[in-house]
């Protein structure tokens, strides 16, 4: 039998060593970011109702599109859900208040749009319960559903939530909208990730962003354009719904 040298043998560990820790790592991303994952804790993704839309927004309030959105959403008699950056928001209290007055729901985003797998608990509550009592100031509604920003979570950041009474939100329909310029192609990737929900007895939980967490007043035509989009080729055959409609 052929005997290994301790430096083969050494190489042998030191890359099963490797290989597991790639392992871990694989499966902590998956459970921290995939949308569909509840490894970390259970998430509102949607229910098994073919034919219902929820259209939601990300990143704002934005004064450079928002209105124009609200404009779209009320020409076609639809409520969205719009997840806010808390600091937006506190800049931008007139819009935010807008929104909620439109009849929209209106959710928790964080206060920075910080990566929650990667905030202390500290952190975590400063920013969730900043951000839900300042839109709950601004708005008059209770604030009742969350989405981490990045859709990036850990297991503290989702009990603090709930602490909190905050719901978390995460997505089966999303595309690079917030790079992408072609409003054309940003539905048409939606329309195949919603009708394959709906083929499988789903509805769909939409993500598209209103704003950038990044810069206030960033361009988002695209996106907006897409959400006009999207609303006229469902309108006649899907539901749209807020996600209180779910909860």
């Amino acid at each position: 039998m052929r005997m290994l040298s301790p430096l083969s043998t050494g190489i042998s560990t030191a890359a099963g060593v490797v290989a597991g820790l790639g392992l871990i790592a694989g499966g902590y991303s998956y459970a921290s970011l995939w949308p569909s994952s509840q490894i970390f804790g259970r998430v509102l993704i949607a229910p098994p109702r073919a034919g219902e839309l929820a259209l939601t927004f990300d990143d704002g309030p934005n004064p450079a599109w928002t209105p124009r959105l609200l404009d779209i959403l009320a020409q076609n008699n639809v409520r969205a859900t719009f997840f806010m950056v808390g600091a937006f928001a506190q800049s931008e209290p007139a819009l935010a208040r807008r929104v909620a007055d439109a009849g929209h729901l209106i959710g928790n985003h964080a206060w920075s749009h910080p990566n929650l797998a990667r905030t202390t608990s500290a952190r975590i509550r400063v920013e969730l319960s900043r951000t839900s009592d300042l839109l709950a100031q601004i708005t008059g509604q209770t604030i009742h559903f969350f989405r981490p920003p990045y859709g990036a979570r850990r297991p503290a950041a989702l009990r603090i939530a709930r602490r909190l009474s905050l719901t978390p939100v995460t997505w089966n329909a999303m595309t690079s909208d917030w790079v992408d310029p072609s409003s054309e192609h940003i539905a048409a990737e939606l329309i195949k990730k919603i009708d394959r929900n709906h083929r499988r007895g789903f509805a769909s939980n939409i993500v598209l962003h209103d704003g950038r967490h990044s810069e206030l007043n960033a361009n988002r035509g695209p996106s907006v354009t897409a959400a006009g989009l999207l609303l006229a080729h469902y309108k006649s055959t899907h539901r749209f719904v807020t996600l209180d409609a779910w909860a």
